[in-house]
């Protein structure tokens, strides 16, 4: 079973984050809202910086901009920064 199938076991709904396929790390389950699809905040800087050649500060603008920017609402993936 693919990702996007995985994910859709738990709400068909849910949106995922185009070209961060890597970053996907599960699902985040909420009280009173269905499931959504949740990335590693660091696995998508570091493919932002690879795949599209950005420095460090490039891919930190890019991704609170661009992605992390672009709530689409209940079904919006979530982004998770680990403890170290």
């Amino acid at each position: 079973m693919n990702s996007n199938d995985w994910i859709a076991a738990y709400n068909e709904e849910a949106l995922l984050a185009d070209g961060f396929e890597e970053a996907l790390v599960g699902i985040c389950e909420r009280a009173g809202q269905d499931p959504i699809a949740v990335y590693d905040t660091a696995k998508c800087l570091n493919i932002l910086i690879s795949r599209d050649r950005m420095s460090k500060e490039e891919a930190q603008e890019y991704f609170e901009y661009n992605v992390l920017g672009s709530n689409m609402a209940q079904n919006t993936p979530g982004f998770i920064t680990f403890i170290p």
